[in-house]
């Protein structure tokens, strides 16, 4: 029987709102062995039309604004059976004015390095007809809650998100109907957010905006026909003396339970307008939503009074208490990943003071911050005795799906795996950040640069992705270097381009359109993509003078090698023209698969040739021209052997090197963020199996077990974060130790770069891996060794579910694996047997060398 699964408007199943013609998807199921799509209609009101594409049908219909769309599809299989399904789309304002204006408090000013003290907004109005529906469209100049008759308005958290300011805003749109009374109070406090709060290492404010400012419009429609709507304007009242007394990302939130909204003094708002000319967009990204709630393990109090809280796992969210309390009575509640000597220790949160405030009412009552977050484990509470609270929290994170899965039959690697997918949820906080607990938290592009595959298994990341590079494409510099941080929100870096962070542009879509196989990704990202490499190839031609020193990319800085074990940043940096020209040769290569994608087929031979002279200029100045480099580090031989730029006896040579200088480093890692992602491919993709497994089983620092069995749940930013005495290092960039506790160094116990090994879990011990975009086709080839018995994992694909689960057991291996409707499978087994598989579960044996001789591989 042939079904549709799911329909998607957008990378949406269920509420779409857009002010763009749509992108329209749609899986299948099917019971039948080999089942495909033949063709499929696709309906829109007057619009219709034929498709055999799964995932790439752009909407070219009429757009009318605030107007629901039925989407119906009408979908044959290639055995002839049908299906059909319906979902739906409603337009957002499109090109409709805003009659509402900016508002904010005028008079309302604040100093340096300080966020705001966060604004509220009210009005008050009356309804006296039958409502057929009601809407709210709203966004702010900082983050935004609205409360409507002392109810939440949606669901969402630090709305309408960060996103390049002077470029593009998203507003939301809230349905509020059934909120609506007879007499009613709109509420909206506003903090500073990103945009006029205290934000980055630096602690800049004012970066986007003077002071916040909300913009809103309650549409109302009534069943007699006629409509309404309300405005933010001069009429509204702000005060600066709400519950709210202070919300910022880093020091926190301070909540007076005990403020009276009607005893405040109350001011006119004040007409203003952005600094530039942003455009206002239907919400084109995720937003931030509880996705769990986490219970307290147990807890412990110190001598001081103050209370322990572990949850036991380190994440980013806020905490959640139910107090019973008295008037006035302050309880503080601060946060830390780790605990020194049975104390919160917080020098690694540097500035960031990392805590909530909260002074209660009489009674009972329910506190939760709403305009801040935290990264942590541990909360200590203070000013309650422990018999009147009860704590939980709530990750938060964007609203995504979570579609990949993995297990495997050693319980540390399955609680890497938990650590790598725990460090993606804490840093897609609406961006993807580097870090979420210390004065940080930006939008890092190495970091996603190198984790954005592993992250595309763990979740479906379209929508988050498509308005990160958004604002990458509008932040683009004129020469095309990419930003090291987006959106820039005040960083100092100068935008050129460099290696890896700037590869980002390529990097990250790409891992997208492989995981999703959406074309139009690739379409808005080409031109960006052109840019950066051109600006790359002037770069590597700067001050050159040699025919093969024109592809070497020297200039004008790199982060190199960053985060490599016992290295200080100056070393990190030192290996910057290895490292870039290895990842510019990649870049080429990927660059032309896309020009083909998108035909382009000039541009595609364009790159090859491109990609082909640096890999000579690689060969040429870096190596003897048998696959030995003239200065040796490991990250040196990774990237040409995972990026394929040696072959033959030179391949063979450089990963012996390799495996030389690992065992020559007590069979340890010494790679940075650059290379840690590709290290266990160049060894197991290259003959080195064992090695590879060696590695990953390593429990010994520098190594990935080595954090697990420290107790970890999240991957750290540096491999020693705590030592293995129990201290923290909390050493600078230049290698110092930092005793000041204002300048806790560099050390973060939830940063997920390093935990882009999980791509090799997936993609080599699994064995899923795709090779087309979607999935559409894909592989699946597992390696085995490390004496692994079993393991399985899957992925939730456009088309449907894809799966390997395979089993070793007394010298035979088997494999159950699961194919989406049309798509195709190449199953390769270890002896080597291959399969060429349609949409359908199968099942496969064969038996394999024991674990006691050489370690079968799949090439």
């Amino acid at each position: 029987m042939l079904k549709i699964a799911s329909i998607k408007v957008e990378g949406v199943t269920n509420g779409c709102v857009t002010d763009r013609k749509p992108n329209i998807s749609f899986s299948l199921e099917s019971n039948i062995l080999g089942e495909s799509l033949k063709n499929a209609t696709i309906t829109v009101g007057n619009w219709k039309i034929e498709t055999i594409d799964q995932l790439n049908n752009l909407y070219n219909g009429e757009m009318r604004p605030f107007t629901e769309y039925k989407v119906h599809i009408l979908a044959i299989g290639t055995s002839g059976e049908q299906a059909e399904a319906v979902t739906y789309f409603t337009t957002g304002r499109m090109d409709t004015p805003w009659r509402a204006k900016w508002i904010t408090d005028g008079d309302y000013d604040f100093p340096k390095k300080v966020s705001p003290k966060p604004m509220t907004f009210r009005y008050r109005f009356s309804i006296k007809n039958q409502i057929r529906r009601a809407w709210i469209n709203s966004t702010a100049l900082g983050i935004y809650e609205l409360m409507l008759n002392g109810e939440k308005v949606g669901e969402d958290y630090f709305a309408p998100g960060l996103t390049s300011y002077y470029h593009q805003i998203q507003y939301q749109t809230y349905p509020v109907e059934k909120q609506l009374q007879s007499n009613n109070t709109l509420i909206a406090v506003v903090g500073g957010g990103w945009a006029a709060g205290s934000f980055n290492y630096k602690r800049k404010n004012k970066i986007s905006a003077d002071r916040q400012a909300l913009i809103c419009e309650l549409h109302i429609e009534y069943m007699d026909g006629t409509s309404e709507t309300i405005c933010t304007d001069e009429s509204w009242q702000v005060t600066e003396d709400g519950n709210y007394q202070m919300a910022e990302w880093y020091d926190g939130e301070h909540y007076d339970a005990t403020v009276d909204l009607n005893s405040v003094i109350w001011n006119q708002a004040t007409i203003t307008v952005p600094r530039k000319n942003p455009k206002l967009l239907a919400q084109y990204g995720l937003p931030v939503r509880v996705k769990e709630v986490m219970y307290p393990l147990d807890y412990n109090i110190l001598p001081s009074g103050e209370i322990i809280y572990d949850f036991g796992q380190n994440f980013a969210g806020v905490i959640a208490a139910k107090i019973r309390g008295k008037k006035g009575q302050t309880i503080l509640f601060r946060h830390a990943e780790v605990l020194v000597d049975g104390e919160l220790f917080v020098k690694s949160l540097r500035t960031a003071k990392a805590s909530a405030t909260y002074v209660c009412e009489t009674g009972e009552q329910s506190y939760s911050p709403k305009l801040t977050y935290m990264g942590f484990r541990y909360v200590g509470v203070s000013g309650i005795d422990p018999d009147d609270i009860e704590l939980t929290a709530y990750v938060l994170h964007s609203d995504f799906e979570e579609i990949g899965s993995f297990e495997c039959s050693n319980e540390l690697i399955n609680q890497l795996h938990s650590n790598i997918r725990w460090g993606g949820r804490s840093n897609f906080i609406d961006i993807p950040t580097d870090c979420p607990q210390r004065d940080e938290r930006q939008g890092w592009t190495g970091d996603i640069a190198v984790f954005a595959s592993t992250a595309c298994y763990h979740f479906d990341l379209s929508r988050f992705f498509d308005k990160w590079l958004m604002d990458m494409r509008a932040e683009q510099g004129q020469g095309g270097g990419i930003p090291m941080v987006i959106p820039q929100a005040g960083d100092s870096w100068p935008i050129m381009a460099n290696s890896c962070w700037g590869d980002s542009c390529i990097l990250v879509p790409w891992a997208e359109y492989l995981a999703r196989g959406d074309k139009q990704l690739l379409i808005r990202q080409y031109p960006t993509i052109k840019k950066f490499l051109k600006a790359a190839k002037w770069w590597s031609s700067f001050l050159s003078v040699t025919p093969h020193s024109r592809h070497i990319w020297r200039f004008p800085f790199h982060f190199g090698d960053w985060c490599a074990p016992d290295e200080t940043v100056q070393q990190w940096m030192k290996k910057g023209k290895w490292v870039a020209t290895a990842y510019f040769a990649n870049s080429c290569n990927l660059a032309a698969q896309i020009a083909e994608i998108l035909n382009y087929s000039d541009d595609a031979n364009y790159y090859r040739d491109l990609q082909e002279s640096i890999i000579k200029a690689y060969r040429k100045v870096f190596t003897d021209g048998n696959g030995t480099l003239k200065k040796e580090f490991q990250t040196a031989y990774v990237l040409p052997l995972h990026f394929k730029m040696v072959e033959g006896k030179e391949r063979n040579k450089m990963v012996e090197n390799l495996v030389r200088l690992i065992r020559e480093a007590g069979n340890y890692l010494t790679t940075g963020f650059t290379g840690t992602p590709y290290l266990l491919f160049a060894l197991s993709d290259n003959g080195y199996v064992d090695v590879a497994y060696d590695l990953l089983l390593q429990e010994g620092c520098p190594s990935w077990l080595y954090e697990v069995k420290a107790g970890g749940t999240t991957i750290w930013e540096r491999w020693d974060a705590l030592r293995p005495d129990g201290t923290v290092n909390i050493s600078d960039l230049s290698g110092n130790k930092s005793d000041d506790e204002s300048n806790g160094g560099m050390v973060s116990f939830n940063h997920y770069a390093n935990g882009a090994v999980g791509d090799w879990l997936y993609k080599r011990m699994v064995g899923l891996e795709p090779i087309s975009g979607g999935y559409k086709e894909f592989k699946i080839a597992p390696v085995i060794g490390g004496n692994i018995t079993f393991a399985k994992g899957s992925i939730k694909t456009p088309y449907g579910l894809a799966r390997s689960e395979w089993e070793l057991k007394a010298g035979v291996f088997s494999i159950n694996i699961e194919v989406p409707v049309s798509t195709t499978c190449q199953l390769i087994l270890p002896n080597g047997e291959e399969y060429f598989l349609a949409s359908g579960k199968y099942t496969y044996s064969c038996t394999v060398q024991s674990e006691d001789s050489e370690v079968l591989q799949i090439n």
